[in-house]
């Protein structure tokens, strides 16, 4: 239970569906700022019998933000999976809930169109195989959010929203979602003037850079401009600065995990600047080949996430890969902050493998540049072999076998 929309129309439509039932509704503190204030009364108020809420925001960033930052997953380049990630952590203690207070069902507001519904249900389906689990976006007469409202003003429940704007928004700590109205066209340029709760534009950010300095041990961010900080006041922090810089909102077009594209505007300032300055310290410390293929896992990782399969033995190989390639994943991050852009202003490590002996234009006693003509010779011989086959062929008069011919 969240207290909006959906779930606010869910809570009297379960009484007036399973009459003699009772109901509890469970919220979880993501980080959603004010949106959690008088859950309890309001829920009550819609009909619920109870109103259990958990404080999960360090869990949140410790347990789920950090591995799936430490892993580099981006769903179709640009998401950094913000609603995504919440969801399995929700469900699971969704079900710890409905054991402890004896429920015989589960129920959630997503839609059967969304994404959710399947993170939602995976989850509980792993934590309570037997359990029933209610949605009654599949099964209720309802069509549209402009019918959610009219049921609630029947009923003379509070709205937790106006008409004019009642985007389907998802926030928590890590990031803040907006879908509906308007943006459901693609051709609609976003109205961020009034769209973003997080952020501001480019246009509306300082017109000075600022610097933050990020330190990492093993993977994970642990202090911000040098002092320690906890995962959840490090994120915090890191919203207010990325939000005031215009940092980190994106508008995407993206593949549902039910087949349709949908369109959303994200807003993750913090997380925008974390992923940044973990990339560029990776890329100091990770061999080629370790960096090479754990490209490969993040693009797996961001899979996993979207489609709500965290509590699976593939997630769990991979962040144990993903955990030994973090080993070394320890030092300093500078990033420049300028009207939206992140532009990196420099990196260190003690276990950095850039070595100033080799990579230096002067040469060095580790490297000779004469060196380099045996090692072309080798890596560049299939690329030999095969152009003095084609001059053989060519020679004998038949026809060549490369891909587009070669005069």
């Amino acid at each position: 239970y969240s207290g909006g929309l959906d779930t606010s129309v869910i809570l009297p439509w379960l009484k007036d569906n399973f009459p003699g039932c009772k109901v509890i509704a469970f919220a979880a503190e993501l980080g959603q700022g004010d949106e959690l204030e008088g859950i309890k009364k309001k829920a009550l108020a819609s009909g619920a019998d109870k109103c259990i809420v958990k404080d999960l925001r360090e869990e949140f960033a410790e347990q789920y933000c950090f591995p799936m930052l430490k892993s580099g997953a981006v769903y179709e380049s640009q998401y950094l999976l913000g609603t995504s990630i919440a969801r399995p952590l929700i469900a699971k203690y969704q079900v710890d809930v409905a054991h402890a207070e004896g429920a015989d069902a589960v129920s959630h507001g997503a839609t059967g169109k969304g994404n959710d519904q399947v993170r939602f249900e995976l989850t509980i389906k792993a934590f309570a195989p037997e359990m029933p689990i209610i949605a009654p976006w599949r099964i209720w007469d309802m069509q549209s959010r402009e019918d959610e409202i009219a049921y609630l003003e029947a009923r003379n429940i509070p709205v937790p929203m106006k008409k004019s704007d009642s985007y389907s928004r998802d926030e928590n700590l890590w990031h803040i979602s907006h879908e509906g109205l308007d943006l459901e066209n693609p051709a609609n340029e976003p109205k961020y003037d009034t769209l973003l709760k997080l952020s501001v534009t480019p246009e509306a950010a300082p017109d000075h850079e600022e610097y933050v300095e990020l330190s990492f041990e093993r993977g994970v961010p642990v202090a911000l401009n040098g002092k320690k900080a906890s995962a959840l006041d490090l994120v915090l922090a890191l919203n207010a600065i990325g939000g005031k810089n215009g940092i980190g909102t994106i508008d995407l077009v993206e593949n549902r995990v039910v087949g349709m594209k949908s369109r959303g505007v994200y807003e993750t300032p913090g997380g925008t600047i974390i992923h940044f300055a973990h990339e560029q310290l990776e890329h100091l410390c990770l061999d080629r080949p370790t960096w090479c293929f754990k490209q490969q896992v993040a693009l797996q990782f961001a899979d996993i996430l979207y489609n709500g399969t965290w509590y699976t033995p593939l997630r769990e190989a991979l962040s144990a890969f993903v955990d030994a390639t973090q080993r070394a994943i320890t030092g300093t991050v500078r990033v420049k902050l300028y009207k939206g852009n992140l532009i990196a202003a420099g990196v260190e490590s003690p276990y950095s493998l850039y070595n100033a002996s080799i990579a230096s234009f002067a040469t060095g006693e580790i490297y000779s540049h004469k060196d380099a003509e045996g090692f072309i010779n080798l890596f560049g011989l299939p690329i030999k072999v095969r152009a003095l086959m084609e001059r053989s062929l060519k020679e004998s008069g038949r026809e060549s076998v490369f891909a587009g011919g070669r005069d």
